[in-house]
This record gives C-alpha cells, structure tokens and sequence, in this order.
C-alpha cells in the first residue's frame, strides 16, 4: 500500500470514529488530523474539503451496500407481484451484516453515520446518495408503493423516515439493548438479532392506516 492510501485512510478511519461519536458538526477537522497524526493540508489534498471527507466517508459502506441491494431489489421486482414489507426489508439484512468484514462494527458505524447525516442537517449527504444511488433507492420506494397502495406518495415518505428514526436509535443503543435483554429476560441478542427483531415492527409500522388529520381519525 502506497503512503499516499496509507494517509487517505488513517483520515478516513480518524474522522469515521469522531463523526460517529461526536456528529459531523461537533468535529473539526483539526480533530481529525490530530487522531490520524498527519497534517491540516492532508485533508484538503486528499479530499478537498469537509464536506467531500464525510461523503467519503459514507462512500466507502455506500459501494459495497447499495450495489447488492440493487440486486435484491432487482429480483423482488421481477416477481411482478407485491411482496409482503416484511420481505422486503428483510432483503437489508445480510448486506448490512457483511458491513461488519468491511470495518469492525462496520453496521452499526454506518446506520449511525447515515443517522448523523439527517440530525446534523447534511443536506450534501442527500444529494450525493441521490446522485449516486437514486435509482436504487426508487426501486425500494417502489417495492413499498405495491406493497401498500394505500399509502399516498408523502406518507411513504414519512413512514420510511420515522423507520430510518428507528434504526438509527436502535443500532445506536444495541449494545445497552443486548445487555438489557440478558440482565431482564436471559436472552442472548447479537446485531443479526436485534435487526430481525426490528423488522416485523417496521412493517407493521409503515403498513398502518393514514391518519386523517381532518377527521383525526385513521382511513
């Protein structure tokens, strides 16, 4: 490995550490070449700017993830019929699994970048995942449209954001769940555990009737 990537990455890995525990807002980049033991200049030589690091960051769960996802999207949609949600989002699981070979804890790391991304107003972060990875992410919009017919446009987007809400908090704290689960009900729960274990209360979730806030009632 050239020292160049060797340089690159000790970035990456320092800022993927302070981004993940501190947000991208509340860390500087003199944080970040200070842990990764390089200087100010290597940051903006490697990777232009801030905002470019974070997305580069993100980038490196983002090509492995999404190209396998499109795939699975690909085969759920070939069916030619409406897959149950449950199905559906089952189809993250393993690709999120195998982010752990990528860096160590990479799925927890990265459902807590993504989170840090909407609670840090990253609105770069949307338009690079977009540009890149738009019509991967439409073929999912999609699944869940034939899924739920009942579900307008806007409310899907909701229900997919307050799911992503959910994730995000739940592999955040998935650590102190586990140890919750073993202290009170002698249950045993690793990362793959906690994931299924999300995945029915997702889909029942974002299946739920429309509330009508003229009627305040459900349709």
């Amino acid at each position: 490995m050239s020292s160049k990537v060797q340089t690159q990455q000790r970035i990456l890995d320092a800022a993927q550490s302070l981004f993940a525990e501190s947000g991208f807002n509340d860390t500087s980049l003199r944080q970040i070449t200070t842990k990764a033991e390089v200087n100010l200049a290597s940051v903006n030589y490697h990777f232009g700017s801030k905002k470019e690091l974070i997305q580069a960051v993100l980038q490196r769960y983002l090509q492995v993830l999404m190209p396998r996802l499109d795939q699975e999207f690909d085969r759920l949609l070939a069916s030619q019929k409406p897959n149950d949600l449950t199905q559906i989002l089952s189809v993250f699981v393993k690709p999120l699994l195998d982010l752990n070979q990528l860096q160590r804890r990479g799925t927890r790391t990265f459902l807590q970048l993504l989170g840090r991304g909407y609670t840090d107003v990253q609105g770069h972060l949307r338009w690079f995942i977009n540009h890149h990875y738009g019509r991967t992410l439409d073929k999912f919009v999609l699944l869940v449209q034939q899924s739920c017919p009942h579900l307008p446009q806007s409310e899907v987007f909701w229900r997919l954001h307050f799911s992503l809400g959910s994730i995000v908090f739940t592999m955040a704290s998935s650590d102190a769940l586990a140890e919750i689960a073993q202290a009170d009900f002698n249950e045993a729960v690793d990362i793959e555990g906690v994931i299924r274990r999300l995945i029915p209360y997702l889909g029942a979730a974002i299946a739920a009737p429309v509330y009508s806030q003229d009627l305040k009632t459900v349709a």
